[in-house]
C-alpha cells in the first residue's frame, strides 16, 4: 500500500506536469530550513537580551524613537551571516528556468530566492539587502549596515549626506508597496496553479492575496495547518523543501 507521503508526492507531480502558469506564494518556513529563524519565535535568551517584543521593535516608531536599539536587533536577528538556499529555493528556481513557474511572492526579506537563481520575485515586505538613505536615498548593501556597529554612534550613516540609511524592509505600521502589491495580484489571479508553502497565513495584508486566485489547483504544503487547509485541492502537512526536492521540473 502507497505511504501518504508517497501519493501527495505523486498528486502534486501531476499537477505541476499538467500546469503551464504557477505561482508560488512563501513565507517563513521556506527560510528557516535554510537555518534563519522566524523572529517572531522567542528564544530562550530572548526575555534576557530584548526589552521589547519583536513587533514594537520591528516597527516604524520605534526605528525613529528608539533607532539604536532597533539596530541592535535588526543586526543580531535579521542579518544572518552565511545563509544559503536551501532544496526549495533552488527547485522554485529550476520550475520557473523550464517555464512552468512565473513567479514567486514571498513575504521574505532575505533574497534567498534570487541567490538560488529565481528571477521574478515580488518581495511583499521588501529586502534586508537592500537599505536607502533617508535624505539623498542612495542604497547601500547589508554589509555597510553590519559594519556600521562600529561608527562613533552605532547607526549606518550616508557617506555622501550623513543622513540616517533604513532597511528597504516594511516595517509594522507602515504600508506594503504599491506596485509589488499589484505584481502579485495580477500573478496569482493569472495563475492555472497556486502553490502556497511554508507559511501559516496569518500576517495581514500579504495573506490575502491568495484571495485573487482563481485558477485550478491550490496547494499548501506547511508544516502545521492553516485556516485555508479546508479550500485546498492538496494538503501536505511536511517541509518544503523535503516535498520539493522531490519533484521533477
Amino acid at each position: 500500500m502507497e505511504d501518504t507521503n508517497s501519493s501527495n508526492i505523486n498528486s502534486l507531480q501531476q499537477i505541476i506536469d499538467k500546469s503551464k502558469n504557477i505561482v508560488f506564494f512563501g513565507g517563513a518556513g521556506v527560510s528557516t530550513e535554510s537555518g534563519i529563524p522566524d523572529f517572531r519565535s522567542v528564544d530562550g535568551l530572548y526575555n534576557q537580551k530584548w526589552k521589547y517584543p519583536p513587533e514594537t521593535i520591528i516597527s516604524s516608531s520605534f526605528f525613529y524613537s528608539n533607532t539604536k536599539e532597533f539596530y541592535r536587533f535588526y543586526r543580531e536577528k535579521l542579518l544572518i551571516d552565511g545563509i544559503k538556499p536551501n532544496a526549495a529555493h533552488y527547485k522554485l528556481a529550476e520550475l520557473e528556468e523550464k517555464g512552468k513557474l512565473k513567479a514567486i511572492v514571498t513575504q521574505n526579506i532575505d533574497g534567498l530566492h534570487q541567490m538560488a537563481g529565481s528571477k521574478e520575485v515580488y518581495e511583499l515586505h521588501g529586502s534586508t539587502l537592500r537599505n536607502y538613505c533617508l535624505n539623498c536615498h542612495k542604497f547601500y548593501d547589508a554589509n555597510f549596515i553590519r559594519e556600521s556597529e562600529n561608527s562613533p554612534d552605532g547607526l549606518p550613516h550616508c557617506n555622501e549626506c550623513s543622513g540616517l540609511v533604513k532597511p528597504d524592509v516594511v516595517l509594522y505600521e507602515e504600508g506594503l508597496d504599491d506596485t509589488i502589491i499589484q505584481k502579485s495580484i495580477d500573478a496569482i489571479s493569472q495563475a492555472d496553479t497556486l502553490i502556497i508553502g511554508g507559511t501559516s497565513l496569518v500576517v495581514y495584508p500579504a495573506a490575502g492575496l491568495i484571495r485573487n486566485f482563481q485558477g485550478k489547483n491550490l496547494v499548501l504544503i506547511n508544516k502545521s495547518e492553516t485556516a485555508q487547509d479546508a479550500i485546498a485541492d492538496l494538503v501536505i502537512h511536511d517541509s518544503i523543501g523535503k516535498i520539493l526536492s522531490q519533484i521533477k521540473a
